[in-house]
């Protein structure tokens, strides 16, 4: 029999695109979404891909009782993946108590709910925002945790620490955290990405809607920063190289191939580059140019940071192989496939 995967936030960007690789891998999958930065239609990409309609559930995980009346609707839950959480820095910032309160309680239910229903495992989507302002570059597990730079890193500080604190406890389950640097890119088959409501938080998004005429310019923010090109530096990891990252961690805590309760992996290419290098390379694959105009620093941004994901591409025999061209090309054939739906 299948073993059952629960992935909250699982029309969401990331959450979607790992729901894919679970089925695709023999997992049957369980979806809990509030919708409130997704679209129930990406249930219907999710099916067209995989020929596997996953069971899809609207309900908001800092919700104990209806998470509660989840579990006993649908038991026999393994494992848990979490994604389910408010995401965007420059918000968290305006919005402070609504990130703690989502992304703090959700986790908490999810724990205290875990051992009552023999859950297994959790896979925790964390954020190498957890690092703050790095003392150097690239970055590996044991560089130091900073202050975070934002409400939104401070959560995924927070939550992190829950889980060690739990584990430590003495509670029955595992834990994988895994800290990713920027997904970015879409399915090859362009039926699922990234469609976030509204305008977009997160940079590529932002750049193929400009370039499609949606936005009249895209702001990059800064380029006056001690980098080559004074923009500020990421590690761009492609969204299904990311997905399948989540597949092996979920695998490695079921099948218990590792002694230790919890485990934390960087997940990143191990290249830095810039804005306006990222920039570049998309007017490269897709052929428009773009419009940008730099702009003031954002708060909560970061100027620099890349990882150093050797311990993942070791210890769990992932890595990241997609090249930037390729993802920057998938992301724009989602953009145009969103403008022939007549979405976007």
């Amino acid at each position: 029999m299948a073993k059952k995967i629960l992935v909250t936030g699982g029309t969401g960007y990331i959450g979607s695109h790992t729901v894919v690789v679970l089925q695709e891998a023999g997992y049957e999958v369980l979806i809990v979404d509030n919708l409130s930065n997704s679209n129930i239609d990406v249930i219907d990409g999710i099916t067209r891909i995989t020929h596997i309609r996953p069971v899809f559930e609207k309900l908001d995980c800092t919700d104990r009782e209806g998470m509660r009346s989840f579990f006993e609707k649908y038991p026999g839950i393994d494992g848990i993946i979490h994604f389910a959480a408010s995401k965007a820095v420059g918000e968290s910032v305006q919005k402070p108590l609504l990130y703690y309160r989502n992304n703090i309680v959700s986790l908490l239910n999810l724990l205290e709910l875990m051992p009552e229903f023999n859950v297994k495992g959790l896979v925790f989507s964390s954020s190498c925002t957890v690092y703050g302002e790095p003392d150097k570059n690239p970055i590996d597990e044991n560089a130091p945790i900073k202050p975070a730079t934002s409400p939104y890193g401070n959560t995924k500080q927070i939550n992190e620490e829950i889980i060690r604190d739990y584990i430590h406890s003495g509670a029955p389950i595992k834990s994988i955290i895994l800290r990713y640097f920027n997904p970015i890119g879409a399915h090859p088959s362009a039926e699922i990405g990234e469609l976030p409501l509204g305008e977009p938080q997160n940079l590529v998004p932002y750049i193929t809607q400009t370039a499609i005429g949606i936005r009249p310019y895209l702001k990059v923010f800064g380029n006056d920063y001690n980098t080559p090109d004074g923009s500020c530096i990421r590690d761009f990891i492609d969204v299904m190289d990311l997905s399948r990252a989540h597949l092996v961690a979920m695998d490695r805590i079921l099948e218990d191939k590792s002694d230790e309760k919890m485990e934390i992996f960087n997940l990143g290419t191990g290249r830095g580059v810039s804005v306006l290098e990222l920039i570049r390379v998309f007017e490269k694959v897709s052929g428009k140019p773009l419009n940008y105009k730099i702009v003031g620093r954002r708060e909560g941004d970061i100027e620099q940071i890349w990882a150093n994901p050797e311990k993942a591409n070791k210890v769990l025999g992932w890595k990241a192989e997609t090249p930037l061209e390729d993802t920057l090309a998938s992301a724009w054939k989602w953009q145009l496939k969103l403008r022939e739906k007549g979405i976007m």
